[in-house]
């Protein structure tokens, strides 16, 4: 009887650590994870969603959401580089390997966007917007990208001189 509880049990806690979590699952606990501001917990659910279901209809907004917590510098053990680094990696990521969602367009603009803002790596900033506009041309951020382009490295003040001086 010994032997069969030692096995019972064995068996129970075998089967608790390997039942693997749904895409559903994950995604779910990110979120109550961001509701909570546990960002670390939420990015970890987020990878373990995007690199265990890449195939889920969940992965795309995984992949948008993490690399937005790591744009909002949410990990705290990781320098502000090395965070933005992390987003442009992930907004790429979003882009290159899921063209035909919803955020596919947003997470290029939003590579562009970090490389010329927060960065200032225009030479990186300006394929992004580019590409973002051979590839997307009439989307909603297309007028966005267009005027980066057209201000990029320009303080605000030289972008309201440059309009003032358009419109005399």
């Amino acid at each position: 009887m010994k032997s069969f509880c030692l096995l019972f049990l064995a068996l129970v806690i075998f089967v608790g650590c390997s039942s693997k979590k749904t895409d559903k699952e994950l995604f779910d606990e990110a979120q109550t994870f961001i509701q909570q501001q546990k960002y670390p917990e939420a990015a970890m659910a987020f990878e373990e969603l995007t690199n265990n279901y890449p195939e889920s209809s969940l992965a795309p907004n995984a992949l948008s959401q993490l690399a937005s917590i790591y744009q909002n510098k949410q990990i705290k053990n990781l320098s502000e580089n090395e965070s933005l680094e992390k987003s442009i990696q992930l907004f790429k990521k979003l882009h290159d390997e899921y063209p035909s969602s919803e955020y596919a367009a947003s997470g290029l603009f939003m590579a562009g966007f970090i490389y010329a803002n927060e960065l200032k790596n225009f030479e990186e900033a300006k394929k992004c917007y580019q590409q973002f506009l051979k590839e997307y041309p009439h989307d909603d951020l297309a007028a966005s990208a267009q005027a980066e382009l057209d201000n990029m490295g320009m303080s605000p003040e030289e972008i309201l001189q440059k309009r003032m001086a358009k419109e005399n």
